[in-house]
């Protein structure tokens, strides 16, 4: 399973690719797209869409998962997210990639624990759940730290699914057992 996690933005959107195999998590690939404020919005916007659909051919991920724009005090910054978030999306679903989308809150929680958890909090939790070296550029990779936050919350959000899905089956499947058996009780073999 590979899954690209993006925290997007307009002037940096963050990306991580990870892998799960044998219950393992391993990172493939993480950076940031970084995009100048004297750009105009349509080429912001084209360079984290041509990036991303570089990175989808590139690792081939099974699902896409980005976070949910956060409407603070600026509603023109969330706005502007939502343009980011718009292109991202766009380049997974043309490549028919599942998406999923996590708040903020939800991605800190499943990483860290704590859903109000600092960026450093964060990327020391990333850094030490995916074994990465530390970096001399922190702050700049505290998006891609936060996109590969994003994709373990969905390994973490999918895995649970999971499980309680495999739970349910078995349920239904000895309910479903006990019904067949009291509704046919003759053909059931008894063991002597």
């Amino acid at each position: 399973m590979i899954i690209l996690g993006v925290d997007p933005g307009t002037l940096v959107t963050g990306y991580g690719v990870i892998e799960q195999r044998n219950g393992k998590s391993r990172v493939l690939a993480y950076d940031v797209v970084k995009n100048r404020s004297t750009r105009s919005m349509p080429l912001r916007l084209k360079t984290i869409y041509s990036t991303l659909c570089t990175v989808i051919e590139r690792y081939h991920p099974d699902e896409f998962a980005i976070e949910t724009a956060f409407y603070g005090r600026n509603a023109q910054s969330a706005l502007k997210i939502g343009h980011a978030r718009g292109v991202s999306i766009l380049a997974a679903v043309n490549s028919e990639i599942p998406t999923a989308e996590y708040s903020p809150r939800e991605v800190k929680k499943a990483v860290v624990g704590n859903g109000a958890a600092s960026k450093e909090q964060v990327q020391a939790m990333v850094r030490l759940l995916l074994d990465i070296a530390p970096s001399r550029n922190k702050s700049r990779l505290f998006d891609a730290t936060d996109a590969l936050a994003v994709a373990l919350c969905h390994l973490q959000r999918r895995g649970s699914v999971a499980a309680s899905s495999r739970k349910r089956a078995r349920r239904i499947g000895n309910n479903a057992w006990k019904a067949f058996v009291a509704k046919h009780p003759e053909r059931v073999i008894k063991q002597p």
